[in-house]
């Protein structure tokens, strides 16, 4: 065999080489937005009176106020309620972030999860560690919901502030392909290899 047969041969199998790694990548795409699509993070403020779940992308799924909630004063319910939320989303940004590196840091050489502490360190302006110190000193939350009672009509306090108890969460928007975590998966395979 002549050297210019054998350096197309090894051409050849590179390129194969690369089309498995793609394939293989991309059946990791569909098992990444299934998790993504059942993330949660639920946030309960420290006095239990307010609890917020946040899913993908920041979207906040639900809003349970305690009776307690409705006693405090206005001002301090929403600084509460504000706070847990921002809890709950970043929380679920993290989340997030930790999937998409599990799935493709290794491959990409990403750290998605550090970027996104970073970013909201600095957002709060605080450190990464100081972040990272307060996620470690925080009890893991309950994700699990607590059930339902039988739906009495003119019982109120199982009501969130979002939607009813028992109004199923919608799913994701038939449009989709629009959210940046959609804008990313299309991205990820345009960029060059590295």
């Amino acid at each position: 065999m002549s050297a210019e047969f054998e350096q197309l041969v090894a051409e050849f199998e590179k390129f194969q080489a690369k089309i498995k790694t793609a394939e293989t990548q991309f059946a990791k795409v569909g098992e990444m937005q299934a998790e993504l699509e059942e993330l949660e993070a639920v946030a309960t403020s420290p006095d239990r009176s307010v609890t917020v779940v946040a899913g993908p992308g920041g979207a906040v799924k639900d809003i349970r106020l305690s009776p307690e909630a409705l006693r405090q004063q206005p001002q301090q319910l929403a600084a509460s309620l504000l706070s847990t939320l921002h809890t709950a989303v970043a929380d679920a940004a993290r989340k997030q972030a930790g999937i998409v590196d599990e799935q493709f840091g290794g491959a990409f050489h990403l750290n998605v999860q550090e970027q996104v502490l970073e970013a909201q360190a600095e957002a709060l302006g605080t450190t990464a560690d100081d972040l990272r110190s307060q996620m470690s000193e925080e009890p893991p939350a309950d994700t699990a919901r607590p059930a339902r009672r039988p739906r009495n009509e003119d019982d109120f306090s199982e009501e969130t502030v979002l939607r009813r108890s028992d109004e199923p969460t919608p799913g994701p928007s038939a449009a989709g392909g629009n959210s940046a975590g959609d804008q990313f998966l299309k991205n990820l395979f345009d960029e060059e290899d590295h």
